[in-house]
């Protein structure tokens, strides 16, 4: 949990700030898995920060927020493709993916269990 959050913070995704009154707060929550090696031990305990826009209302912030998920029909049109031109294929792990995105308007979460600013515990996280 502790490298998740440390690049979460590293990379800017928020700033502290007081909570603004009329805003729609978004939760937030730490998942947990468990990585297996192809023989079934264990190979890691990874914890992934996500929040939750699920919280959201339509007609008033549901659009703030985006998850881009890639559709099985285009994995199966890349593979199609590669086989068919004999291209080389290649694995990437992709990590803190929501970091990248550009956000047209203000989003406002709590700030992440475990991880609360001592120093500004009830300030929110301007996303």
């Amino acid at each position: 949990m502790k490298d998740e959050f440390t690049i979460v913070v590293s990379h800017g995704t928020w700033n502290l700030v007081p909570r603004p009154s009329a805003s729609n707060l978004i939760g937030c929550k730490w998942v947990f898995r468990i990585k297996h090696h192809p023989d079934s031990t264990i190979d890691r305990f990874k914890a992934c920060f996500v929040a939750k826009g699920f919280n959201q209302r339509p007609g008033v912030d549901y659009t703030e927020t985006f998850s881009p998920v890639i559709k099985p029909t285009t994995i199966h049109l890349i593979f199609s493709l590669a086989l068919s031109n004999n291209w080389a294929l290649k694995q990437h792990n992709v990590n803190n993916v929501f970091l990248h995105g550009q956000l047209t308007k203000q989003v406002f979460m709590h700030q992440p269990a475990g991880f609360i600013d001592q120093s500004h515990p009830h300030q929110v996280c301007s996303l």
